[in-house]
């Protein structure tokens, strides 16, 4: 029997189109109705985003959760079989359009009593992202089924480099003719189809018990310890920031100083707190690593 799939997104280089295009097509080809919505704020955001300031400026609200009003748009049917929800992390919380249409109503009146998939792409870091999402997928009683989560495999710091290369000429290629490319890899993307292909019996049954630990087995979800260790601090940081600079009178000076606090901390403190800490802590933390690796290669959620 004929499932209705509905594929909500936001997208500004195209390559999360692309990954969701990919996810939908073996779900399409068991007979499945699919019916995507590129969702936009009413005051969009640039591609390229011209200058470093100006994606900043995006910092405080990410990380607050401020939503912005969308673009009219109107879905086709009142209820559907599963909702695949495709996003991205900006500064380690749902960009403002993923958080923006979480928050909007119509969305959230579909979402109700809902299966959902989420579908990330991402420069690396994702999993604090997940947690916000997490919580505003249950807050609008939806039922988080399973997650495929796709990152740029590279070096941390490159990475960097890289990604600011790409949305501030627009160009996916590699900065200087000799650095990696940025954003997810293409054969990462090409793959995509076969974590489709194992959701698409679920969707044809209507029950998805299990079929988290199928992705899984696939690698459609796959933690790195560094970069989890990473975030785990980085998030309290960009927290603490994004708070201070959220509706100051000195936002613009204080966003200048984030950008150079992030780039110390990126290039210069992060390293070292790394190797220490994998030299006198990890060792010691074999079961409370197994224990959070399960829990975020999974999706369940807990607010703890």
């Amino acid at each position: 029997m004929s499932k209705k799939v509905l594929a909500l997104y936001y997208t500004q280089s195209g390559q999360l189109e692309e990954i969701t295009n990919n996810f939908l097509k073996p779900i399409a080809d068991a007979g499945h109705s699919i019916e995507m919505h590129h969702l936009k704020p009413v005051d969009d955001f640039p591609f390229p985003w011209r200058t470093a300031p100006v994606f900043f400026d995006a910092m405080p609200e990410s990380v607050k959760g401020v939503p912005k009003e969308l673009q009219p748009f109107e879905f086709k049917e009142n209820k559907y079989d599963l909702v695949v929800f495709a996003w991205q992390p900006w500064f380690l919380s749902p960009s403002i359009p993923a958080n923006s249409m979480l928050h909007n109503q119509k969305v959230k009146a579909i979402l109700k009593d809902t299966p959902v998939i989420t579908l990330i792409g991402s420069r690396n870091m994702w999993l604090n992202a997940q947690e916000k999402v997490k919580k505003l997928l249950k807050d609008a009683g939806a039922k988080l089924v399973g997650n495929v989560a796709l990152a740029d495999r590279g070096n941390n710091q490159l990475g960097v480099l890289t990604i600011f290369h790409w949305m501030l000429n627009g160009k996916k290629e590699r900065k200087w003719g000799i650095l990696p490319m940025p954003g997810v890899a293409q054969a990462d993307i090409d793959k995509v189809p076969i974590y489709g292909a194992i959701v698409a019996p679920y969707v044809s049954k209507g029950s998805y018990e299990g079929m988290q630990q199928e992705l899984v087995n696939a690698k459609a979800v796959e933690i790195r310890y560094n970069l989890m260790y990473i975030e785990s601090k980085a998030g309290i940081m960009f927290k603490i920031w994004g708070g201070k600079i959220y509706g100051s009178k000195k936002r613009k000076a204080l966003l200048v100083a984030f950008k150079y606090y992030l780039l110390i901390a990126l290039f210069v403190a992060a390293p070292i707190i790394l190797l220490i800490h994998s030299i006198l802590v990890r060792p010691f933390l074999f079961n409370r690593t197994k224990r959070k690796f399960e829990y975020f290669l999974g999706v369940n959620y807990n607010k703890e």
